[in-house]
């Protein structure tokens, strides 16, 4: 793991004036662990070299997993890229048998849960006590459409996960509950190319984040894949390019982590510029820019990547279905604007590191905001804010949003701020530059 060490707390100092800043945010998690998994799926054919890789806990243990199931990859975290060698043998999945350990990654359960269906073996993967309570059960329901035994070990429908497959995939058309979690379905377009027939998928019941299977979309044709949107669905055929995709890729700037500094300028009333993005990024959260634009922030887009400057905030109402994991990063902002602010249509973060909603509405109550839960969402009504010691139940998101709000108010302290090790060790560090 990343050799950054942490306090058990960490009293976060108001900004004496409001910062003029420009930070590089790390490479995305979302599409380092995409293309981790893609690179291995491709690694018969050739080498691969991944550029901007995030190093982290989530990204860690899907490298720790891939390199336990026989792929030959050498991170190279002083020029924060990884490379993976040719795969000489002749299955897709190298190794016929493991037990993998995932901490509390869910790309990296899913994601390899899918990717497993394509080996030929039988493969257990477990992870914290809160992974256990993370549903999996729509995943394991679309890969037994494909003939894959997989079952969740206690028969709650969480992991433990144990698989056993043949390698072969039947094709024909995948129905995939995808209202939990858009994992599920990003998971199994991965490893459709691979499985050497025609697979269409077929969301049922509503797609939550649906930037993230976009993402995922965009991915896949990047690495000569095809995948066709269909009236229902997704189609999938067998990759058929000799190469398949770039010998190097590389890793956008993470537009998740780059809400905590355009937060950090809304809050403050400054301008903090975050490089190396724009709006063509393939990261539906670049989107968040937008919603600070209704807030009453100004928003400027150049070569440099996106600025936001800080204004006179007002409440909005607002459905974050696409941009989930932006919402305590608003929930920070929404206490300094006026009027209330509503986030709705998402219900699906509350089987996230923690109940997020839940967890969120506690914090802010602490801090002196008025806050009504409801099952989808919530209403933040800005009252006078105090400082006090906030949890973060072990979620790096709860710690990184939270502190937006010791930025002005003095007395927050944070407890548990090594959890933001999961997506970003070098928060704490980035953040003490919008001082500067």
């Amino acid at each position: 793991m990343s050799d950054v060490t942490y306090p058990a707390e960490l009293a976060i100092t108001p900004l004496a004036k409001p910062p003029s800043a420009t930070v590089t945010a790390p490479g995305s998690k979302s599409i380092t662990n995409r293309a981790l998994v893609l690179s291995a799926l491709l690694a018969q054919r050739g080498p691969r070299v991944l550029e901007c890789v995030l190093r982290s806990e989530d990204t860690e243990v899907m490298l720790d997993c891939l390199k336990r199931l026989g792929f030959g990859f050498q991170p190279l975290w002083k020029i924060a890229a990884a490379g993976v060698e040719k795969n000489k043998r002749r299955e897709t999945i190298p190794v016929q048998a493991a037990d993998l350990f995932v901490g509390n990654s869910g790309t990296t359960m899913r994601f390899l849960t899918a990717l497993l269906s394509l080996g030929r073996g039988l493969y257990r993967l477990d992870g914290v006590p809160r992974m256990r309570q993370r549903p999996i059960q729509d995943l394991l329901d679309a890969l037994a459409q494909l003939g894959v035994r997989a079952t969740s070990e206690t028969g709650n429908g969480c992991p433990p996960v144990v698989l056993e497959s043949n390698g072969q995939w039947p094709g024909g058309v995948v129905t995939v509950q995808s209202s939990v979690s858009s994992q599920f379905l990003s998971g199994l377009l991965l490893a459709a190319p691979f499985a050497g027939v025609e697979t269409e998928f077929r969301p049922e019941g509503g797609l939550v984040s649906e930037p993230y299977v976009e993402m995922t979309v965009r991915m896949l044709r990047a690495w000569m894949c095809e995948v066709e949107r269909t009236d229902s669905g997704y189609r999938v055929r067998p990759i058929r390019n000799v190469v398949g995709g770039p010998a190097r890729y590389r890793i956008e700037p993470d537009a998740s982590a780059a809400s905590y500094f355009w937060g950090a300028a809304a809050v403050t009333g400054g301008r903090v510029t975050v490089a190396g993005l724009s709006r063509k990024s393939i990261q539906g959260d670049v989107r968040f820019v937008d919603v600070l634009g209704q807030m009453g922030c100004r928003v400027e887009e150049c070569d440099a990547g996106i600025t936001v400057h800080g204004g006179k905030l007002r409440g909005v109402d607002v459905d974050m279905n696409d941009i989930s994991d932006t919402v305590m990063t608003l929930g920070a902002v929404a206490c300094f604007a006026e009027g209330p602010t509503t986030i709705r249509n998402v219900a699906h973060i509350r089987h996230k590191e923690t109940d997020r909603i839940a967890a969120l509405a506690a914090e802010l109550r602490k801090l002196g905001a008025q806050v009504e839960e409801r099952p989808d969402g919530l209403t933040i009504d800005p009252r006078s804010l105090r400082g006090c010691a906030v949890d973060t139940y072990n979620d790096h998101r709860m710690a990184m949003s939270l502190a937006l709000v010791g930025l002005k108010v003095p007395g927050v302290v944070i407890r548990n701020p090594g959890c933001v090790a999961k997506t970003y060790p070098g928060f704490w560090q980035d953040l003490e530059k919008l001082r500067s």
